[in-house]
């Protein structure tokens, strides 16, 4: 019986959190697992009405779970930032979910703005380092307002952090057994010390995994090569910055936001999944938005308690709907149906 905290969220999150509810009491039934949900208000409603984003007592509730289910952050009434640092950042440091993991894969029958590639040829995963580097929200201001102002931000790298990260990716792409290839993404011609310490951490790990081969690419040229050769890649390690960035073209290049998912990953406690797409507040309430990266988000979810065969489903579910060339286009108000009429699809090809 698992535990599952739903955070719809904002805007389109409580539609395409339905969604993946939907899909996910079909294959509960049918691979014979229980399951509780326990409902979360959290996001930009609840932080006008209650003036706090994330009650400390809620991250005590949070410890208990078995994973997290978000929909998406976002208000165009609270200032941007807030809910970003206060839920998504917050949780992710307080649970120490150090991973941030994001498939990178095109699907049979999604359009891809790369000339001639397939799904043979874009099909990795992105595993980027999620409670350091720039994000821990270090430095500060001197003479702010003048013309003398001086503004100071801070990137943290830990021998720890980096090197949990590494091992993470060097054990997924063992597991994974597909090229069995890690390629480290960095700036470590720019940044001496930080990515120093990356390059020594990923070939001291590297040493360990003698059958998994290594591949080192500087972030500008790792973008070049998404975009030109993408085959070339199967697990890419980065740091936080960078992945929140080559992410952003992996989606991209996978046919967009709409079949983007990511985990929040805390191999030895409380993970969180969602889709990577805004809360597209002009979209809410319209029945529009194209739930297929939430419902993703589910399968990873399902992987990571260990449901490898309810997972395994859900994902054959999607790429059997899309298939079908029911679904025209993966953006907002362009798929030609609707949010529930593709949820009720992926919940049809679940056996």
């Amino acid at each position: 019986m698992y535990k599952i905290a739903v955070i719809p969220g904002d805007g389109v999150g409580p539609e395409v959190v339905r969604e993946g509810l939907k899909v996910l009491e079909k294959v509960a039934i049918i691979c014979g697992f229980g399951y509780k949900l326990i409902n979360y208000e959290f996001g930009g409603d609840y932080y006008l009405k209650h003036k706090e984003v994330l009650p400390i007592s809620a991250l005590s509730e949070l410890r208990e779970m078995s994973a997290i289910y978000l929909g998406a952050v976002g208000h165009p009434s609270v200032k941007a930032g807030i809910l970003e640092k206060e839920l998504l950042l917050k949780i992710r440091f307080e649970l120490d979910q150090y991973v941030n993991l994001r498939p990178v894969k095109l699907y049979p029958n999604v359009w891809t703005p790369i000339k001639d590639k397939t799904s043979q040829d874009i099909d990795f995963i992105v595993v980027r380092e999620n409670t350091e580097c720039l994000y821990t929200g270090l430095g500060g201001f001197l003479k702010k307002g003048t013309l003398d102002e001086v503004a100071i931000q801070e990137a943290i790298y830990t021998r720890k952090g980096t090197e949990r990260c590494i091992r993470y990716a060097f054990e997924f792409a063992k597991n994974r057994n597909k090229r069995n290839k890690v390629t480290l993404c960095d700036k470590s011609n720019v940044l001496t010390y930080g990515h120093d310490l990356w390059q020594r951490v990923f070939h001291e790990v590297g040493e360990e995994y003698p059958e998994v081969e290594k591949d080192h690419a500087y972030v500008d040229a790792t973008c070049m090569w998404m975009v030109k050769n993408p085959e070339w890649f199967d697990v890419i390690v980065t740091c936080n910055m960078f992945g929140d960035i080559i992410t952003d073209l992996g989606a991209v290049i996978q046919g967009g936001m709409g079949v983007a998912a990511g985990g929040n990953i805390n191999p030895e406690g409380v993970s969180m999944f969602e889709p990577i797409h805004g809360s597209a507040p002009k979209y809410a309430g319209k029945n529009q938005i194209n739930p297929l990266a939430s419902i993703l988000a589910l399968a990873m979810m399902l992987a990571n308690l260990g449901e490898e065969k309810a997972a395994l489903k859900v994902e054959e579910a999607v790429s059997q709907v899309l298939a079908t060339g029911r679904i025209r286009d993966m953006g907002a108000g362009k798929m030609g149906i609707t949010t529930s009429e593709v949820g009720d699809l992926v919940k049809e090809f679940i056996s």
